[in-house]
């Protein structure tokens, strides 16, 4: 079996969420604990931090894995879900696991997946942790899937947790009130273990403090010990100018960061929190944080941010995909320079789309689409969903057709917005 055939056979056998959403969904940890019985508890075998959160714990993820990268450290990092290949999700150093390893990994513990009967996501995390214990990685970050205290990476008990901030995302699993889904972020807190909170936010910061209280971990609110200010957008290449300034010391670092999101100054702060926090057990000099800033891209490939595709017309795609990555996104794009606006969109089926739609700009032409995996809304539906809140375009049964259609309309100094879905970003990338 080669590496296409293998990953044919895991979408086809093994419940997808990124693919079929809820009936892939588990809400207890116990696969993922037979499974890691089997393969002698890898993760034990190297350090970890646990990274979740709403919005952001994708980049920061990646930010902490370059910084480590820079400091010399053989860096673990897996993440989720894949844009392009399902060897994203599982990287050394940058380096996505060899296909090789993805086959021979599934084909040498068939009896295991058959006895488990594991989703994709337990699957996956089962082949990252044993594939860092084998390749002897020093440290391995790892970012939760969609919550925290029933999530199939909970099973590791990390030097640091991570939680960047609590947004409405997949309220189906976790609760629809803000308190409830902190209170499944927050199950990865672990006993001892000091936990960084990315963004302050009033209503929920005593859940945090409680639980953090009542594991005995030390807790640090990013934004009370940093404060990061984003230098001009730069809409050829995207980098970003940043200064820190760390209000305990009264002092201001400079940099750069070729994520051009506005959002990043969150990210950035969570990111100078969490490599102090780190300097306990590691040995990160300061000009390591800010090459690995820099060097984001090129040591971990992250993609999908903010991300320039192309210029006259520019085409700009961001995977952000609920209401507040949204608000970040849509508001920064109604700054950038452009003649004509035109929105490249398409959401996942279980999206409420009647809280996100009133956030887009209605002078734009859309082109509402829809990606190739069984979760998309139709575009016909979200063509008469987007209709009530004054959005105009018209609908394209694939992500490539409108697309082409979108730069067949748009005049050289127009701009094309890619987003709205994951999947929608993945396609075009």
């Amino acid at each position: 079996m080669n590496y296409r055939k293998t990953i044919r056979f895991l979408y086809s056998q093994l419940p997808a969420y990124h693919r079929i959403g809820k009936p892939a969904y588990k809400d207890n940890l116990s696969n993922i604990l037979t499974m890691d019985d089997h393969f002698g508890h890898p993760h034990t075998k190297y350090k970890t931090i646990h990274i979740a959160g709403t919005n952001g714990k994708g980049s920061v993820s990646h930010m902490i894995a370059s910084v480590l990268q820079e400091a010399g450290y053989k860096t673990g990092l897996y993440t989720s879900p894949h844009l392009k290949d399902f060897r994203e999700r599982i990287r050394v150093n940058g380096k996505m696991i060899p296909s090789e390893e993805v086959t021979s990994w599934v084909k040498n513990n068939q009896a295991i997946i058959e006895k488990v009967s594991p989703s994709f996501f337990e699957m996956t995390v089962a082949m990252a942790f044993d594939y860092f214990a084998r390749a002897k990685v020093d440290v391995a970050v790892i970012e939760t899937g969609m919550g925290g205290r029933l999530d199939s990476t909970n099973i590791i008990n990390p030097i640091v947790t991570v939680i960047t901030n609590i947004g409405h995302d997949h309220m189906d699993f976790l609760g629809t009130a803000l308190r409830d889904i902190a209170g499944e972020k927050a199950g990865i807190i672990k006993k001892n273990v000091p936990v960084i909170i990315g963004e302050t936010q009033n209503e929920i910061k005593d859940l945090f403090i409680s639980g953090a209280a009542g594991s005995g971990s030390e807790i640090f609110f990013a934004d009370d010990q940093y404060e990061c200010r984003l230098g001009e957008y730069s809409g050829i290449t995207g980098s970003r100018q940043f200064i820190i300034n760390d209000l305990s010391g009264n002092r201001e670092i400079s940099g750069i960061i070729p994520l051009g999101g506005d959002y990043q100054y969150k990210n950035i702060q969570t990111l100078f929190q969490l490599a102090e926090i780190l300097k306990q057990t590691f040995d990160i000099p300061e000009d390591s944080v800010l090459r690995g800033l820099k060097n984001i891209v090129i040591n971990t490939g992250i993609k999908g941010r903010w991300q320039v595709l192309n210029t006259n017309p520019s085409i700009i795609c961001d995977t952000g995909h609920n209401r507040e990555g949204l608000e970040y996104v849509l508001r920064q794009l109604n700054n950038v320079r452009n003649t004509g606006l035109h929105m490249v969109i398409g959401f996942v089926n279980d999206k409420d789309t009647d809280s996100i739609l009133p956030l887009f700009p209605q002078k734009a032409l859309y082109y509402f689409t829809r990606a190739s995996v069984p979760r998309a809304l139709d575009e016909k539906i979200l063509q008469a969903q987007a209709g009530k809140f004054k959005l105009t375009g018209n609908s394209y049964s694939s992500v490539r057709k409108a697309l082409r259609a979108a730069r067949g309309k748009a005049a050289r100094t127009d701009l094309i917005f890619i987003g709205g879905s994951t999947f929608v970003v993945a396609e075009v990338i």
